[in-house]
C-alpha cells in the first residue's frame, strides 16, 4: 500500500518555507510520495487576496518538479466548494482506495484543529503529520498518538502573507521565494496593489 501525504494550502505563493518543509518531509516523514494539495478556496481564509487557481498551481508544479517524490495535485478542483479537508480525504481515499493518506498539517493549523469541520472523524480514519511553527506548542493527547505524530522538521518563518507584502510594496522576494516562481509572478504582475 502507497503512503501519500496531502499537504493542502493556498499556496499563494508557495515559497521556500513549503519547499522545505516538503523536501524533509519525504526524507523523514517515512512517505512514498507527498502531493501538495493546491486548495481553490480555504473556508478558513475566505476574503484574502487570491492569484488565480491556474497561477498558484503553476508556480506549485515550479517547486514540487524539484523534489523527488513530491507532485502537484489540482484534485480538489474538481470538488464541490468550500474544500473541507475531511471531503478531500473521502474523496481520495475513494478514487484511490489502495494508498494509505497521511494529512500534513502545520503546529498552527494544529492548535486551530476543533474548529475543522469533522475533525475527530479525520485523525479516526486518517492518520496527521505535524510539522512545527514557531509560537505554537504541539500537544499530542495519549488517546491520538495512533493516529498522530510530531515531525521533527526546521522552523521556517516565511509566509505567504509577508512574500505578498513584499512584492505589493515593491520590494524584491528574492530568496522568500524561488527564483522560477519569483519570475513568474513579475511576468504575471502578481500580487500588486493589493490595499
Amino acid at each position: 500500500m502507497m503512503k501519500v501525504g496531502i499537504f493542502g494550502g493556498s499556496f499563494n505563493p508557495i515559497h521556500t518555507g513549503h519547499a522545505i518543509i516538503a523536501k524533509h518531509i519525504m526524507q523523514h516523514g517515512g512517505l512514498d510520495q507527498l502531493w501538495l494539495m493546491v486548495s481553490p478556496q480555504n473556508p478558513l481564509k475566505q476574503g484574502h487576496e487570491m492569484a488565480s487557481e491556474v497561477d498558484r498551481l503553476r508556480m506549485t508544479e515550479m517547486v514540487s518538479h524539484h523534489i523527488d517524490g513530491v507532485v502537484t495535485s489540482a484534485f480538489e478542483f474538481q470538488l464541490p466548494r468550500p474544500s473541507y479537508t475531511i471531503d478531500t480525504l473521502n474523496a481520495l481515499q475513494q478514487k484511490f482506495p489502495d494508498h494509505e493518506f497521511h494529512l500534513v498539517i502545520g503546529g498552527d493549523n494544529w492548535a486551530d484543529w476543533e474548529k475543522w469541520r469533522a475533525h475527530d472523524e479525520i485523525v479516526k480514519r486518517f492518520h496527521v503529520l505535524i510539522y512545527p511553527r514557531l509560537g505554537y506548542e504541539v500537544v499530542i493527547p495519549p488517546a491520538l498518538t495512533d493516529h498522530v505524530s510530531l515531525i521533527d522538521a526546521p522552523i521556517i518563518e516565511v509566509s505567504s502573507t509577508l512574500v505578498r507584502q513584499l512584492i505589493n510594496d515593491g520590494v524584491s522576494a528574492r530568496f522568500y521565494v524561488p527564483d522560477e516562481v519569483e519570475q513568474y509572478i513579475t511576468r504575471k504582475h502578481l500580487y500588486q496593489n493589493n490595499d
